[in-house]
């Protein structure tokens, strides 16, 4: 049995990206549906605005659902009060140290999943007490780890550092990467891309169009005084891009990036001065498809592969 599946009693390793400003009560419950684990992203949500979602998930599925939490998140008491409230089964934390919340959500029955972009911190998190990793390559959109340390490449090393479960993200949106990521240590992987331009992400109808447009270089890491942040390149990121070259100080950057800028460019469509992340995988998606058909097409698409090496076929020598 696969040690995902086991750990969150879903049918398929995949687990959905908790992206801010696409990942809704609407997808969560799509991906969990269709046989992996969607999640609710808290990191653009003010506390009573995730518990409506939470509230939403529980009456839409009886299959599992989680909640991604951003561990430097402004109001990350109230949010943590909401999760064990409504007894969400899973959390997922990233940007910051799981030190302080894993042991209190565990003795509250919920599994605590934490994501890492080095072998490092896959390490402090198993001693953290987290019951599963997610090793993140920078391949990935939005925040990214400072390491710069490619998705083939982290898997490997995170796989000798820790025997946790563990999952593999950054660049991920085809049942062949999938598979080939499976096979350098991950049982698992978390998908963000595919879903974040879904007929059921929240994200504004004008930057999934933008997405299934962008060719391979389309997107680029900036803002790398602050926190690495893989964004498609428009006007803003032109404009951060000149500000780097020109030895901005992180403050100045702060001032140009503003507040809003996220949900300015992905939730409201804002294509032109938003900020707009996304994978580098992007280049690969051509289309804005249902859950079911992504998660269709991921399932098939591994199945293939692995009945090819079986078989022989071009990968034999």
């Amino acid at each position: 049995m696969n040690r995902i599946c086991d750990l969150f009693d879903i049918q398929y390793p995949v687990i959905q990206g908790g992206m801010v400003w696409c990942s809704g009560w609407k997808l969560a419950v799509a991906v969990s549906n269709s046989g992996g684990l969607g999640l609710i992203g808290a990191g653009s949500m003010h506390p009573e605005v995730l518990d409506e979602h939470i509230k939403k998930a529980k009456k839409a599925t009886q299959k599992p659902f989680g909640v991604n939490v951003p561990l430097l998140y402004p109001e990350i008491d109230k949010i943590m009060e909401i999760i064990v409230q409504n007894e969400v089964p899973v959390v997922f934390t990233s940007a910051g140290s799981p030190k302080k919340w894993t042991g209190w959500l565990k003795e509250h029955g919920t599994t605590v999943v934490h994501v890492v972009s080095s072998s490092l911190f896959a390490e402090k998190s198993e001693a953290a007490g987290v019951d599963a990793i997610v090793a993140e390559g920078f391949e990935a959109g939005g925040h990214n780890g400072r390491e710069e340390t490619t998705t083939l490449s982290l898997i490997p090393s995170v796989r000798k550092a820790t025997g946790l479960p563990l999952m593999a993200a950054g660049g991920i949106a085809t049942g062949q990467a999938m598979l080939a990521v499976m096979a350098l240590g991950a049982d698992g992987v978390q998908v963000g891309s595919c879903f974040a331009i879904s007929e059921e992400s929240s994200a504004h109808p004008d930057f999934k169009k933008l997405v299934v447009s962008l060719n391979e270089g389309g997107t680029k890491l900036a803002l790398k005084k602050l926190a690495p942040v893989r964004l498609i390149k428009n006007h803003f990121f032109e404009q951060v891009d000149k500000a780097e070259k020109n030895g901005s100080t992180a403050e100045n950057l702060q001032e140009l990036l503003g507040k809003g800028r996220a949900k300015r460019g992905i939730f409201l469509g804002d294509l032109d001065d938003g900020e707009l992340e996304i994978g580098q995988v992007s280049a690969q998606i051509k289309e804005i498809k249902p859950v079911k058909e992504i998660m269709e097409t991921l399932i098939s698409e591994y199945k293939k592969g692995m009945n090819d090496i079986k078989n022989g076929g071009r990968y034999s020598f």
